[in-house]
């Protein structure tokens, strides 16, 4: 894929970034319960790499932050990291997982990613960014317990995507030889 469609693909999912949110913010905790920010950014991941899935984390969060307001200031720092890392992990599993079957190569770079960019969150939160006031049971609460729908969201929806790219052939097939 050439850098130039890289950078067009970060750049479409940066502003769904924006507008996904956007749609979710009018009730009240949606954000944080169906997590439409993280879909964009591990579809760039996925589809355009680590770099472009990072940065694609980074400019999300920091873009809707600036435009909208949300993520309030004092949540953009530890959400921009943990977006980062789906970004960097989604893609770089997902150049490296290779099982010889699309979508089983998609499921465990997208899971994968979710459960690092968790871990991270929590470890940032507990040791920097809420240090001695952020407790496992807060991080399971946050993580798990109040995102299932955006898991479960995320799940259901981030792999089809990625798969009608390539079989609309706007993205290049994973195993090429198999499409042929």
């Amino acid at each position: 894929m050439s850098q130039v469609k890289r950078i067009v693909i970060a750049a479409v999912c940066a502003a769904l970034c924006i507008v996904l949110p956007m749609a979710f913010h009018s009730i009240p905790n949606a954000g944080a319960t169906w997590l439409p920010m993280h879909i964009p950014v591990m579809i760039s991941g996925l589809v355009a790499g680590p770099v472009a899935g990072a940065v694609t984390g980074i400019l999300g969060p920091v873009l809707s932050g600036v435009l909208t307001g949300m993520p309030p200031a004092p949540m953009l720092p530890p959400m921009t990291c943990e977006l980062l890392t789906y970004g960097l992990v989604s893609g770089l599993l997902a150049r490296y997982v290779r099982t010889g079957r699309v979508t089983a190569d998609l499921y465990i770079s997208l899971v994968g990613a979710m459960v690092a960019g968790r871990v991270v969150n929590g470890v940032l939160r507990a040791l920097i960014f809420s240090p001695g006031a952020y407790s496992l049971e807060a991080w399971v609460a946050a993580s798990f317990a109040t995102s299932l729908v955006g898991i479960v969201l995320q799940l259901a929806v981030v792999v089809p995507i990625v798969v009608s790219l390539e079989r609309a052939g706007l993205v290049p097939p994973r195993y090429p030889e198999k499409s042929a």
